[in-house]
């Protein structure tokens, strides 16, 4: 059964993970720009969902991120950014039920994790840019901490 071959493969990988019922696994990636990326495996009749939320929906310049969305699926394995109906930004995919290995949760877990923790901060910088600067003004001016903005120090000049 399938739901045993996910449970298997994900204890192999030793990855962190919860049963949250019937057919459904949810996934926690370690990340170094994202602490960390919530990954659904579902079990349907047909295939292995496979979902994980990326960031909200930006506040600014859409244009360039979808561009860069649209740009990063050609590059992609197993899975693509979409968008949910208010926004947001997931990555998304769909495995075959005869697909479903070790191996193959391997890559596609592998590649989940590099695209929401690589392309965070540039989705960051892309739709969020005005809010970073004013979040850096702000603490700068109370004497705050900047070291988790560090990475976009390029944006305060």
């Amino acid at each position: 059964m399938v739901e045993e071959r996910v449970a298997g493969a994900l204890a192999e990988l030793e990855a962190d993970h919860h049963r949250r019922g019937a057919g459904q696994f949810l996934v926690t990636l370690p990340g170094t720009n994202r602490l960390q990326t919530h990954c659904w495996l579902l079990v349907r009749e047909h295939s292995l969902f496979v979902q994980a939320f990326v960031c909200r929906q930006p506040d600014e310049d859409h244009d360039a991120v979808y561009r860069f969305l649209l740009q990063r699926n050609a590059r992609l394995y197993g899975v693509h950014y979409a968008l949910d109906r208010v926004g947001d930004i997931h990555l998304i995919g769909r495995l075959s039920l005869h697909a479903v290995t070790t191996a193959e949760l391997d890559r596609v877990l592998g590649q989940v994790l590099e695209a929401a923790d690589g392309d965070f901060n540039t989705l960051l910088e892309l739709g969020f840019a005005s809010s970073i600067r004013r979040e850096h003004a702000w603490r700068q001016e109370r004497g705050e901490s900047l070291a988790n903005l560090k990475a976009f120090e390029h944006l305060f000049d």
